[in-house]
């Protein structure tokens, strides 16, 4: 059986998700994006996947913050396009606050999309891959899986138990054909982001571009961002017949922040 290769990533529309996405069509992946957007904006999304790179790409638009969210779009891209088989949950959110201070209802929300919703996701997309004996799950998580940093208790317990979920996963199909694999970035340049910027610069009287450097040079060597797009080529590579044999792994991306 010829070997279908169709990516999901959740949160497409920008940052490292449009980033994957385009790392995957260029290497001729079919592309499910997702986001929030309107589905007029994510159908020309679609479009301009489509006219770029040669590939087929639809947009669906969903709150996986809901479980039942997340059925009906799996539900929706089995019958528009068929299985997935190569899928990446991408979606996240943060907010930050003290653990004393921390509003329940974000907690419940940070908790629901960057944990809950790649359980959902995964689960739904598992029997498709095992049907072709072929599949590729990969998590990014973060470098706030692996290590914690204050007023980020539900980003850093969600992203910690991202990286359990998938280690379980791969225990389970591992002898499968089907890899689960974590990426944990470091500083990325991406819209999650800005509001810390913007605390940085403020509470430090200082210029946003100059938080920037400030924020990345309190926690990693690395004098620069992590690129969405070097992201996006460590998903490509663990889509390769070459990661066969890799899974279960936390790769990561960090400029050395977790070298400390």
């Amino acid at each position: 059986m010829s070997r279908i290769k169709r990516a999901l990533i959740t949160g497409s529309t920008s940052g490292i998700g449009l980033a994957i996405a385009h790392q995957l069509a260029v290497a001729g992946t079919d592309v499910v994006l997702h986001g929030l957007e309107s589905q007029e904006d994510g159908d020309k999304l679609a479009i301009a996947f489509h006219n770029q790179h040669g590939v087929e790409a639809i947009y669906v638009q969903a709150d996986i913050s809901h479980p039942d969210n997340i059925d009906a779009m799996m539900s929706q891209i089995k019958a528009q396009v068929g299985p997935i088989t190569i899928l990446v949950n991408n979606a996240g959110i943060q907010h930050t606050a003290p653990v004393e201070d921390f509003p329940p209802h974000k907690w419940d929300q940070i908790l629901a999309v960057n944990l809950s919703a790649a359980f959902h996701t995964t689960r739904l997309t598992i029997p498709a891959m095992q049907a072709q004996g072929w599949g590729r799950i990969i998590n990014i998580s973060s470098v706030h899986g692996l290590v914690a940093s204050v007023h980020k208790a539900a980003y850093c317990a969600a992203k910690h138990g991202l990286i359990g979920m998938t280690k379980v996963t791969a225990l389970e199909l591992a002898a499968k054909g089907i890899t689960a694999n974590c990426i944990c970035p470091g500083w990325t340049d991406t819209p999650l982001l800005v509001e810390q910027f913007k605390a940085y610069a403020q509470d430090n009287n200082t210029s946003y571009e100059e938080a920037k450097q400030g924020l990345i040079k309190a926690k990693a060597p690395y004098p620069d961002f992590v690129s969405p797009a070097d992201i996006g080529q460590l998903v490509l590579f663990l889509c390769s017949d070459a990661a066969k044999a890799i899974t279960g792994t936390s790769m990561p991306i960090d400029g050395g922040w977790t070298a400390h």
